[in-house]
């Protein structure tokens, strides 16, 4: 994805920040609009742009969350137009009369992405459906409720190149509507053994456990294949428990990350670690000796 700069519009379309919103990138023919599932039915008809884009092929994502997990929960599915001319409209309302889908219950919005000159066909919907899936399983921060991969296809290198650009917007505006569904945790540019991700420091912790970790702009992340304490102690903080608890998919019998887990602060990733309360800038250090805090944080 391209490090550029970017001028995005957000266009409250009901004039709040809870209702519909339609995205745009200056210069670009991508079009996504976040639309809550109680508002689907005021997309059927009127004058707006809304009604027009959603009677178009597109792409769409059912955001929500389990009840029971916790976990952030999304689909990714196709929408093609039909017989009555409505494309992404009709899909997204089977999508709610439709209860027996084992996800009914869990999506409360929708994210809708088209092109501004309805120029997706067929081929180039299973194309990005199937990219938009991998990518979501990839990042691994929300559990996707799709029950086979989609097909991808068979298009161009020209097309694949043209499409890159359309998923690369896409990314970057559903990200800007505050879904970091794309986004990996840590984004790994090397594989040399000092592990350096993203040009941060890596912190190890100070004690019996082999466990890393780096800052990133979202907080302070231990590290995939990082040790923690296979129990837990009277002073374990409540937080780090329920971090436990919530993050008990990622933890493997030997006690080993199966993922990287995200924490707000560097003392709640060392009581997750340890199994106790402990001063994140005392047990984090990098090789020279520095703590967390010598970096701002």
């Amino acid at each position: 994805m391209s490090s550029k700069s970017k001028e995005i519009s957000l266009f409250m379309i009901d004039g709040e920040p809870s209702s519909r919103i339609k995205c745009t990138m200056k210069n670009r023919l991508s079009v996504i609009y976040k639309i809550p599932r109680l508002m689907l039915e005021n997309c059927k008809e009127g004058n707006g742009d809304i009604v027009t884009h959603l009677k178009q092929t597109g792409i769409y994502f059912l955001i929500g969350e389990n009840a029971e997990s916790g976990n952030k929960t999304i689909y990714i599915g196709q929408a093609g137009i039909r017989k009555n001319g409505n494309g992404l409209y009709c899909r997204l309302n089977e999508h709610i009369k439709n209860e027996k889908e084992n996800y009914w219950s869990d999506w409360n919005e929708i994210i809708a992405f088209t092109t501004q000159n309805d120029s997706f066909g067929p081929t180039e919907i299973s194309y990005l459906e199937n990219k938009f899936t991998k990518l979501a399983k990839d990042a691994g921060r929300y559990d996707v409720m799709n029950g086979n991969e989609p097909n991808q296809g068979n298009i161009t290198e020209e097309k694949e190149s043209e499409l890159q650009d359309f998923i690369d917007d896409a990314c970057v505006m559903i990200s800007v509507l505050g879904y970091k569904v794309f986004e990996p945790l840590v984004k790994q540019r090397t594989e040399n053994t000092q592990k350096n991700i993203d040009n941060t420091p890596l912190f190890i912790f100070q004690g019996k456990y082999d466990a890393q970790a780096i800052i990133t702009n979202e907080g302070f992340v231990v590290l995939k294949d990082s040790e923690i304490s296979p129990v837990t102690k009277p002073s374990m903080p409540e937080s780090c428990i329920k971090a436990r608890e919530l993050n008990k998919d990622k933890i493997s019998q030997d006690f080993k990350l199966l993922d990287n887990i995200l924490f707000t602060s560097p003392s709640a990733a060392a009581g997750f670690v340890s199994g106790l309360s402990l001063s994140g800038n005392v047990v984090w250090k990098t090789k020279e000796g520095k703590s967390p805090k010598d970096f701002n944080f």
